[in-house]
């Protein structure tokens, strides 16, 4: 475990965000959507590498950030690249799965690494060369990755990227727990000072409806704010916006891309709905339509509309579906929607990071 403490000065504002992804253009317009400025403190909460297309230029913007000393970085499970080239130098035949990863993804930060170097990673003839003078043509960024803690700790607050046990000191944790804790929340524990996390996407701690908001979990002090940027269609990029050091007065404001429409009708919500989500995403084909077809989730055996378009043959050989939920949102003229999906049915869309269907008429911004 490697340990920051942090001294915030009393009138700053603090920013935490998690998990960007290498989805620098969310990034930069979520940082100017909050006005984003030098007397603020952000907390970048771990995971700004890998999913994305851009891992090399959001590193950089980030050590930029960090240069001009109000930004600080926890380390995440998707950042610890300087791990796997250490062992890769120690363990050349360690190369392997990592030549594997590069080529199925074909981004990434090795991946980009490489491309900048004009080094095809197909070619493995000169591969203990070529990962030497990586190591020697990126020696800042792997140094950065080192340098980076596993939490950071204010009187107030500790930032971690997975989670933190309750019955250990900080220092006594391990870090590979620390920073790919999957399901933090549900394990049921509770903390005296507020622990605010990354890693495992919000909405998967939600089965009736999807909703991309941070969790503020008043009772056991916990804060998760992943809003499954990059890792989901609908997903956005979030920020937890604390008024100064110690206060418990909560503030989200996120980004995501989709253009806004006007609902122009009323729509109550769905009085039972569902949402099958990764992980879970068996189904079987009960009626296959071109547009939507009517699919029973495996698992638990409810039916539900589909978009045909999200289903696919996964690796097992069995049907699997792209998330997607029939939960039908609560709309009221003038309510401003951000439109995921246009179908002959109705809209797929989003209302305050909440997502579902709205089959009224709409109206543009």
């Amino acid at each position: 475990m490697k340990i920051q403490n942090l001294e915030v000065p009393s009138d700053a504002r603090m920013i935490v965000i998690s998990d960007i992804h290498a989805n620098l253009d969310y990034f930069e317009a979520l940082l100017k959507k909050i006005e984003f400025s030098e007397n603020d403190v952000l907390i970048i909460d771990g995971d700004f590498l890998e999913k994305g297309e851009r891992s090399l230029d959001t590193m950089h913007f980030i050590m930029d950030l960090v240069r001009r000393g109000n930004t600080y970085v926890v380390y995440g499970n998707c950042d610890s690249w300087d791990d796997v080239i250490d062992r890769i130098l120690n363990e050349p035949d360690k190369m392997s799965w990592i030549i594997r990863y590069m080529k199925m993804r074909e981004s990434g930060l090795l991946f980009e690494m490489f491309r900048e170097m004009n080094v095809d990673v197909s070619d493995t003839s000169d591969l203990e060369k070529n990962v030497s003078e990586m190591c020697r043509r990126y020696r800042d960024e792997f140094d950065f990755l080192r340098s980076l803690p596993t939490a950071i700790e204010t009187p107030h607050y500790t930032f971690v990227h997975g989670g933190i046990r309750p019955d250990l000191p900080l220092k006594e944790q391990r870090q590979g727990e620390c920073i790919k804790m999957d399901n933090f929340r549900g394990r049921g524990w509770s903390f005296d000072k507020w622990v605010i996390v990354g890693h495992w996407p919000v909405m998967l701690y939600i089965y009736d409806h999807v909703s991309a908001m941070p969790i503020i979990d008043r009772d056991r002090k916990i804060i998760s704010i992943d809003g499954g940027c990059v890792l989901k269609d609908d997903g956005q990029l979030n920020a937890l916006i604390i008024p100064y050091e110690g206060s418990e007065d909560f503030q989200c404001e996120w980004y995501d891309p989709f253009p806004v429409r006007i609902a122009a009708e009323h729509q109550s919500a769905s009085e039972v709905s569902y949402y099958i989500r990764w992980g879970d995403s068996e189904v079987e084909v009960i009626h296959p339509g071109e547009e939507f077809s009517l699919c029973r989730h495996v698992r638990t055996g409810y039916q539900m509309e589909i978009l045909t378009k999200y289903l696919s043959e996964g690796e097992d050989g069995r049907i699997h579906t792209n998330d997607c939920s029939d939960y039908r949102l609560e709309v009221n003229p003038g309510d401003p929607l951000s439109v995921i999906e246009t179908t002959s049915r109705g809209y797929y869309v989003k209302s305050q990071g909440v997502s579902g269907w709205y089959y009224g008429r709409m109206e543009q911004e």
